[in-house]
C-alpha cells in the first residue's frame, strides 16, 4: 500500500510527513512519500494533496509540475483512487476560486472559493486558530468525530459548495465556514489535520484505512 503527499512547492510539508507515517504505522496502510513525480503519483493507492497560500498560485503550482496534474486526475477520476485534500489542496476541489482572479480548479465538487465574510466585523480574517466543529453528515473518514471536536484552520477563503450534500461538516465564524467536503472517493479538509492533535490523527487514520 502506497499513499503519495503531492509536493507541488505549496508549503512545508514535515509535518503532514510525520503525521501521516505515524497513522500508516499505527493502521499498518503500508508507505508514506511525499513527491512531485507523477509516476509515482499514478502507480500510489492513495493521494494527498496540501496546500498553503493563495488559490491561483497554488493551482498554478500544480499545473506547471510536468505530468503531475495529468496523473492526479487520471488517478482520482478514471481510477477512482482515495483522494484526501488539505487547506488550498481541498479548495482545489471546488469548480473555481475567486481569491484575487477568477481561476478554474478541478471542478470534482460544484462550488466555488469565496472570502469569509464574518456577520460581527471585530472576528478578524484570516481565520486563524481552533473551532468547533458541527457535523453535518457521517463519513468513514469522519468515524469517532463528534460536533464539538476542535480542529485547526489557517484560512481566508471558504468553499461555498453547489449542493449541500457534498458538505459534511462546517463550523460557526459568526457565519457558516465549510470544513470538510467530500463525493464518491474524494474528501476534503480545510483545517489542517496534521496540527490538530488526536482528532486530526484519528481523521488521517480514518483515511488510511477508508475503501471506498
Amino acid at each position: 500500500m502506497l499513499t503519495a503527499i503531492i509536493d507541488y512547492e505549496s508549503g512545508n510539508l514535515h509535518s503532514a510527513e510525520k503525521a501521516f507515517q505515524r497513522m500508516a504505522a499505527e493502521v499498518g496502510a503500508g508507505r508514506i512519500i511525499v513527491t512531485s513525480d507523477a509516476d509515482v503519483v499514478a502507480r500510489a493507492d492513495r493521494i494527498v494533496l496540501p496546500g498553503d497560500g493563495a488559490f491561483p498560485a497554488c493551482a498554478a503550482a500544480l499545473r506547471g509540475r510536468s505530468g503531475l496534474f495529468d496523473a492526479l486526475r487520471e488517478a482520482v477520476e478514471t481510477r477512482g483512487r482515495p483522494f484526501l485534500g488539505i487547506c488550498v489542496g481541498m479548495q482545489l476541489m471546488a469548480s473555481r476560486g475567486r481569491e484575487y482572479q477568477d481561476t478554474p480548479g478541478l471542478d470534482w465538487i460544484g462550488g466555488e472559493i469565496d472570502r469569509i465574510i464574518p456577520s460581527d466585523p471585530n472576528q478578524k480574517v484570516p481565520h486563524m486558530g481552533w473551532n468547533d466543529l458541527v457535523i453535518d453528515q457521517s463519513h468513514p473518514v469522519l468515524e469517532g468525530v463528534k460536533t464539538g471536536d476542535h480542529v485547526y484552520f489557517v484560512h481566508s477563503y471558504h468553499f461555498a459548495v453547489s449542493d449541500p450534500a457534498d458538505r459534511l461538516a462546517h463550523v460557526d465564524y459568526s457565519g457558516d465556514v465549510t470544513a470538510v467536503v467530500a463525493k464518491g472517493t474524494m474528501i476534503g479538509l480545510q483545517f489542517h489535520p496534521e496540527k490538530s492533535q488526536a482528532i486530526g490523527l484519528r481523521m488521517i487514520a480514518n483515511f488510511l484505512r477508508w475503501s471506498p
